[in-house]
């Protein structure tokens, strides 16, 4: 089989892909495999009974339950969505949208598939432009998302300790660099692995140098706000023309719907209508439908805020005691500080083995997590440690099966040392 350069490309081992088939096939498999590694959120009971009541409406209204599965919509997404998410946003924010700076993808993954190869890469002029990632570690799913080699640049953090055993990484401005190269830069916010929030501050600066150099600011606001708002800090969403917002309903407790949000200035919203229709004729009707009512009444705010938020809140602090109780000053250990998002990320400082030769440990003792390394798109292949001693471990799932996943990654890295 003669695969051109697209599929050579993405038939190769990929950070991602390695991540999902594990995850897969544990599933699969019917072991009792301790599954710390995905994103998959947890389930949360007020949202789910939410649900199954506006799903239960839908099949009971004929023309609703015919326009869930029998009509195709528009490739911008759906119309009614998106008309309610316009008036919430701009009832909360004052952004000034209009429908047309909406159009919804089928689920965050495939909208920045779209967005980086609109912006980096081959420019048809001879040469190739970059996404500028301003603090790695970054989300495991952009790293193989360009249809071009060397799609990222990004610079190491600064790492400041921030109290007991925890520190956090901040964007080392010194360090970065927007040039005539730079198509586009982009920031998760809060951070997937590290559960870091950037400040407002930082998003300022970063927002400033967009400007300064006439490329968009693409924000991924997955876990962020205005929903779900997995924000265990104050932090002030932001919207213009220079800013491309990009949400999603996953971690609200949608994740099967795949249903991604773009919010940016019309020209962009158009280009990506386009390739929507090339891709994929129409995006997926089931998320917005289902959220439709929720965002039309605004208790997608309320329920982001009040419900899903303390969820998690609650599960972070749980797990963070755990590794407290099991590491306390045996070993050299840090975590992120935990500000966001659904993950805590940890460092073994000089730990004698790489991240991924005791993520394969740990999966051999039952537990799936993902190895650290995997997370740093668009620096080179160099001699940092750092990179080499770092976990990502998510709390989503049950709060029992978390502190004994824990449990075991704390035994296991006091092996690690013991026998070094």
């Amino acid at each position: 089989m003669k695969l051109s350069a697209f599929g050579r490309k993405f038939t190769a081992d990929s950070g991602i892909t390695s991540l999902m088939d594990d995850l897969g096939n544990a599933l699969a498999s019917g072991d009792d495999m301790i599954m710390m590694g995905g994103g998959n959120p947890g389930h949360v009971p007020v949202i789910q009974t939410r649900l199954r009541e506006i799903l239960g409406d839908i099949v009971a209204d004929e023309e609703a339950f015919k326009r869930l599965v029998g009509v195709y919509d528009p490739p911008q997404g759906e119309k009614r969505f998106i008309a309610a998410l316009t008036d919430l946003l701009n009832a909360e924010y004052g952004w000034g949208l209009r429908p047309e700076n909406i159009a919804l993808t089928n689920g965050s993954q495939a909208a920045f598939f779209m967005l980086f190869n609109m912006f980096a890469g081959d420019d048809g002029e001879g040469d190739e432009r970059h996404i500028l990632l301003p603090l790695a570690p970054e989300y495991i799913g952009y790293a193989d998302a360009g249809l071009s080699r060397n799609l990222f640049r990004a610079v190491k953090p600064d790492i400041t300790a921030t109290g007991d055993h925890e520190f956090k990484y901040r964007v080392d401005f010194d360090a970065l660099e927007v040039t005539e190269s730079t198509g586009a830069i982009c920031v998760s916010r809060p951070t997937n692995p590290t559960g870091n929030v950037v400040t407002d501050g930082e998003m300022a600066h970063l927002e400033a140098l967009a400007v300064q150099h006439d490329v968009p600011l693409i924000v991924d606001g997955a876990y962020g706000m205005p929903f779900p708002s997995l924000l265990f800090v104050d932090a002030t969403p932001r919207w213009n023309d220079q800013i491309i917002l990009c949400l999603s309903l996953s971690k609200l407790g949608l994740p099967a719907a795949r249903t991604g949000i773009v919010i940016a200035a019309e020209p962009i919203i158009r280009a990506l209508s386009g390739i929507n229709a090339i891709m994929n004729l129409a995006t997926g009707s089931f998320g917005a439908m289902l959220a439709e009512p929720l965002v039309r009444s605004g208790e997608i705010l309320s329920l982001s805020k009040d419900v899903v938020c303390p969820f998690y809140r609650e599960k972070m602090q749980k797990a963070v005691a755990v590794l407290h109780d099991r590491l306390g000053e045996r070993c050299p250990w840090a975590v992120h500080k935990p500000e966001g998002a659904m993950f805590l990320w940890l460092w073994f400082p000089d730990l004698p083995i790489t991240s991924l030769a005791l993520y394969e440990r740990l999966k051999r003792r039952g537990v799936l997590v993902v190895s650290g390394h995997y997370f740093f798109p668009g620096l080179p292949e160099d001699d940092w440690r750092h990179r080499h001693e770092c976990l990502r471990v998510t709390y989503s799932q049950n709060d029992e099966r978390v502190a004994r996943g824990l449990e075991i990654i704390a035994d296991e890295v006091l092996r690690v040392w013991s026998e070094a």
